[in-house]
């Protein structure tokens, strides 16, 4: 055992487990306290102890006895690994997420004694509020119930996952279209360049369908360009947001991908096209494939949803693989996102939500983000400077696009919604999307029911986010792969990044994803008079079919392959593909 020693006095103690102390009774202790009184009478009975060596050898089996005993099944002594201090454990923080300086240590969740005196150590932290023994019975509780300690909400109904059905992956090209591969890769006379423009999600789902088409016109295609957005100013090249030479490698025995033009094309002037919505590969073969094998270089522009959403099986396929495995995100933007959602993971799951409550997103739905007339006001005058913002159904008023399930959920909505299909209070929430309109005073509702309310800035240690805040697309590229990577992920509104993870989803094995059933659901919004035990119990089974159960793409007209993977891209016994 350790000494501890004063200078002052010269003096040594020994420290002694409170087991030994606690097993010696009070008359033994006063007995100590008295030997100056008892001096002779003891000395006389040790004497007369001694000469009697089966009463000292009876006396001796006792106490190796007792010491046997005591110790033998009482082996775990919670002694201090330093048993000369007397400092006391400090308390067990709910979260780092509470503390922004604490966000790098994200692995810490297994929190034990020696860590928690090493930080009083570095931190100089005296406080002796709290014993060490009440902190070592914290402890054992926390790591009993989990990192969170909230082991029965994480159990709960909200966080079960639905039922995939066996649904996996299943990406088995045809043999014709195999057969047709070496003809297609071989070609070094046709160059497909597009330039696909929006957001990002909106350019991957343009580049999903240029690869489709360099497929059908037998073409290799130009690494896309990508059109400065002229709402972000975003400048970001291919390469600067997807993996070029993963995106090569994984559709190499599909389509040619060549980073720039050949010096034999460099002075060809491009057949230039703009095809119409839903155009099948038959028309598009009609319209370019004879005027591209004259002049060798074809260049489209404006894909976004130009190519039909029902095409042959192997084409399916490929849309697929370039959407699910190809378009992989570049290292710098993946390790970052990684990250950020390492640190949500690390205390339990999480859900993460898309909100859409943008300034221009309220103008271009033609709603309203219910905050305040004043609010209400900045939407109405901006719409009617610039009416060509209002994406369609220009002769709705707010309310009956409202009714219709038009518009974005607010805050308020969001939190009643979450709150009716069981979401428990302590549930960590990552949200994605833009500054919403009204700043934080438009989050309140969600900030004041769920205290675990993060974004990307939230979660990002200082300076992490530098080199990506002014790149609109790269911030959205995080948010993406934070809320793929979510227990459950739910968005306010319809849109490409919506669409784009509830495939993403779906192809991992139908991870939970929540379709909100705006249409339906609204009017009970607006009935206060409803019970909320009534109300949570209606919203609940008007969402039980819209919780990322697997849905066949073919059971309504015109799904995208990309979103209902099911089944020409997934297949369990019932639905086979060779």
């Amino acid at each position: 055992m350790a000494k501890c020693k004063n200078n002052s006095k010269k003096l040594s103690y020994i420290s002694v487990p409170s087991q030994i102390i606690n097993s010696i009774s009070s008359s033994s202790l006063q007995s100590l306290l008295d030997s100056s009184s008892t001096s002779k009478n003891s000395s006389r009975n040790t004497f007369n102890f001694y000469r009697n060596p089966r009463l000292f050898f009876f006396t001796l089996f006792l106490l190796s006895l007792f010491a046997f005993l005591k110790f033998g099944f009482n082996l775990d002594i919670p002694l201090s690994p330093y048993p000369c201090s007397i400092t006391t454990l400090p308390q067990f923080k709910d979260s780092y997420l509470h503390s922004k300086s604490n966000l790098g240590v994200v692995s810490n969740v297994g929190y034990s004694v020696h860590d928690a005196q090493k930080d009083e150590v570095l931190n100089g932290d005296d406080d002796s509020s709290v014993s060490l023994s009440e902190s070592l019975f914290a402890n054992v509780q926390l790591q009993a119930q989990g990192p969170s300690g909230l082991e029965s909400d994480e159990k709960g109904e909200f966080w079960k996952q639905p039922n995939g059905l066996g649904y996996k992956p299943c990406l088995g090209f045809s043999r014709d279209y195999r057969r047709g591969s070496e003809g297609v890769l071989r070609d070094r006379r046709k160059y497909l360049m597009v330039v696909v423009s929006g957001g990002m999600n909106q350019q991957r789902n343009q580049i999903v369908d240029a690869v489709v088409i360099a497929r059908i016109l037998g073409a290799a295609l130009v690494v896309p360009i990508l059109q400065v957005n002229v709402i972000w100013g975003d400048e970001s090249e291919f390469a600067d947001i997807f993996d070029l030479e993963h995106f090569k490698s994984v559709i190499a025995d599909d389509v040619r991908v060549v980073s720039a033009l050949p010096s034999t094309h460099l002075m060809t002037r491009p057949v230039e096209g703009s095809p119409p919505l839903h155009v099948t590969p038959s028309w598009i073969r009609s319209r370019y494939l004879r005027r591209l094998n004259r002049e060798g270089v074809l260049l489209l522009r404006g894909l976004d949803s130009r190519l039909s959403k029902d095409l042959p099986s192997d084409l399916q396929k490929l849309r697929c693989k370039v959407a699910f495995n190809a378009l992989r995100f570049a290292k710098p933007v993946q390790e970052i996102g990684n990250k950020i959602a390492e640190r949500m993971q690390s205390k339990g799951p999480y859900v993460a939500l898309h909100l859409r409550m943008e300034r221009d997103v309220w103008v271009r739905t033609g709603c309203l983000p219910g905050l305040s007339p004043e609010y209400d006001e900045i939407v109405n005058n901006e719409r009617k400077q610039r009416p060509e913002l209002l994406t369609g159904r220009s002769n709705m008023t707010y309310h009956e696009r409202k009714l219709a399930g038009l518009c974005p959920l607010n805050a308020m909505e969001v939190t009643r919604l979450l709150k009716a299909l069981g979401a428990p209070k302590s549930s960590r929430i990552y949200w994605a999307g833009g500054q919403p309109l009204g700043g934080k005073e438009a989050l309140n509702p969600l900030i004041n029911e769920f205290q675990h309310f993060y974004n990307k800035e939230d979660l990002a240690l200082p300076g992490e986010l530098e080199s990506f805040a002014k790149k609109a697309s790269l911030m959205a590229a995080i948010d993406f792969i934070v809320s793929e990577k979510s227990d459950i992920f739910m968005p306010s509104h319809g849109g490409n990044m919506g669409h784009a993870i509830q495939g993403q989803r779906a192809y991992a094995g139908h991870k939970k994803y929540i379709t909100p059933n705006k249409r339906q659901m609204l009017p009970y919004f607006m009935n206060s008079s409803l019970p909320e035990a009534e109300f949570n119990r209606i919203i609940r089974e008007l969402h039980q079919d819209s919780l990322g159960q697997p849905e066949l793409r073919t059971s309504k007209a015109g799904r995208d392959v990309t979103k209902y993977p099911v089944h020409e891209c997934m297949c369990n016994d019932s639905h086979s593909h060779s």
